[in-house]
């Protein structure tokens, strides 16, 4: 395995990454959005493993506004409640800060910086996504559906809201394949948000796999919290492994 830490203009500026690769041979690529905690180590080691599949695997740093990643991840330990809450104090801030606009003008510049990578392979990758990373993937494919070919979203909140922009009403730009898994009883997507998820998709005849993990909450990939399911975390690298397999060899 090989990483490495590089930076990638956008056109607001430069945003640091995580770039992970199984060796210096020739690979499709994958392009990776963090969740709302942030780069970090933990983000790291599931970036690794996913390259670990064959696969170059870009990382960006999404706040890249605010600070650099060692910056911005958390220095306490996010099992503690106490630690938890005094850190999402500041994080969100960030994550609502982050427009949509913003997001898929740097996800282009994003895009562009992994098909560059020396050994990159082809002109299609596969995206995935944790926690508002999961909805930054789906916009993703929907924003550039001659590059993406593939996309997971995992524990992802806010793909169905009430607003104009919500994401489930670009279903119909779509021509990746898609893979959801839902947290349990999530408030950030419920039952009804996820049916209407479907519905969309349904409609516009995209190829979709969409399940709830029982009994795995909100964050549920992300060992260094308290909401870290193990078994939804493995079924998920499971579902996700076969995904970009199918779609980008």
């Amino acid at each position: 395995m090989r990483s490495e830490t590089t930076s990638i203009t956008t056109p607001d500026g430069v945003a640091d990454a995580y770039l992970s690769r199984p060796d210096n041979g020739d690979h499709p690529g994958v392009l990776l959005f963090i969740d709302a905690i942030g780069l970090r180590p933990r983000i790291e080691e599931m970036a690794d493993r996913i390259a670990s599949w064959g696969y170059v695997v870009l990382t960006p740093n999404l706040f890249y506004r605010t600070g650099k990643a060692a910056d911005l991840a958390p220095k306490t330990d996010l099992s503690v409640p106490e630690n938890r809450e005094a850190f999402f104090a500041d994080a969100m801030t960030r994550v609502k800060s982050l427009s949509t606009e913003q997001a898929m003008s740097d996800a282009g510049a994003y895009l562009d910086a992994l098909q560059a990578q020396p050994g990159v392979t082809g002109r299609a990758v596969g995206t995935t996504g944790y926690c508002m990373g999961g909805r930054l993937s789906f916009v993703t494919a929907a924003t550039y559906p001659d590059k993406v070919v593939a996309a997971g979203g995992f524990h992802a909140g806010g793909l169905v809201t009430d607003g104009p922009d919500s994401p489930h009403l670009l279903a119909d730009k779509v021509s990746a394949e898609l893979v959801f898994g839902h947290a349990d009883n999530d408030r950030s997507m419920p039952a009804a948000a996820i049916e209407e998820l479907e519905a969309a998709l349904d409609r516009a005849g995209v190829t979709y796999t969409s399940e709830v993990y029982a009994g795995a909450a909100h964050g549920y990939t992300m060992a260094d919290t308290a909401t870290y399911n193990e078994d939804a975390t493995e079924k998920h690298f499971h579902v996700l492994e076969d995904l970009l397999k199918r779609r980008l060899g």
